[in-house]
């Protein structure tokens, strides 16, 4: 790869004007003009690559001449920066490539695909009983109580919007969950036809799909932060999260 003498032309034209004192700020060289070495040809260098300025948008033209001339490959950006740093160099260049690159129409379209297609989206039925119907997550990582709690475990009725706030300790195991569960939702409520839960390992074992199956509940596991599933569930936890902080500051509790 070697430069044509009107891009060579243009490269000292562009370093001439940008080394003049009232443009020198704007390159934003850190410093780093003190490295520069001249080529025989005249043009400033640093590790044997050629200095692009700011000025003139000669930057821009050569990424452009480059990247979307049409007997060129839209490479990716991490790609298209290993080509360029072989002679060109300039401030934050790996950055502005990776700008420029995500910005391309032509290569947003051809740019292959690394993971499988996403499924159509399954919005929830709404109940008709309450209770018939609920999702539930957890609120970990607070501080621990004198009884040693530190996480809240929200079970949230997706029709009345009522719900369940069970304090536990994060290590407890799925039975002691499963006896909180029965004694807590299912005395009250009786069996709820579906739970709607993302994949937490407490939810997915077998001991708890082995009892859902024995009382006829339907398990439903979302992703995580998946709104069109679980959004009640995350908003209600979201609005425990504020009023728990609404107590440390005005009780000073901590």
């Amino acid at each position: 790869m070697t430069i044509g003498l009107n891009l060579l032309i243009q490269i000292l034209n562009t370093q001439y004007e940008a080394k003049k004192e009232e443009n020198v700020k704007e390159e934003n060289l850190h410093g780093m003009n003190n490295d520069f070495e001249t080529r025989p040809d005249g043009t400033l260098c640093i590790k044997k690559r050629s200095w692009l300025p700011r000025l003139g948008g000669l930057k821009d033209l050569i990424m452009h001449e480059l990247h979307n001339s049409k007997y060129s490959i839209h490479l990716r950006s991490d790609k298209r920066y290993r080509h360029l740093k072989k002679m060109y160099w300039w401030p934050n260049m790996k950055a502005e490539i990776a700008t420029y690159i995500s910005k391309c129409l032509t290569w947003s379209k051809v740019k292959s695909e690394y993971q499988k297609p996403f499924g159509l989206l399954v919005q929830p039925e709404i109940p008709q009983w309450k209770w018939e119907k609920i999702t539930m997550d957890f609120i970990t990582k607070l501080p621990k109580t004198s009884s040693g709690y530190n996480t809240i475990w929200v079970i949230v009725d997706r029709l009345t919007k009522s719900a369940h706030f069970l304090p536990i300790k994060e290590p407890d195991s799925t039975e002691r969950l499963t006896r909180l569960y029965l004694k807590e939702v299912v005395s009250r409520h009786g069996v709820s036809v579906s739970i709607t839960f993302d994949r937490d390992g407490r939810f997915t074992s077998h001991f708890w799909q082995s009892l859902q199956k024995a009382l006829g509940t339907r398990l439903d596991m979302s992703t995580a932060y998946h709104s069109q599933t679980d959004g009640q569930n995350e908003r209600t936890i979201q609005i425990i999260k504020d009023m728990l902080r609404a107590c440390v500051i005005n009780f000073e509790m901590f």
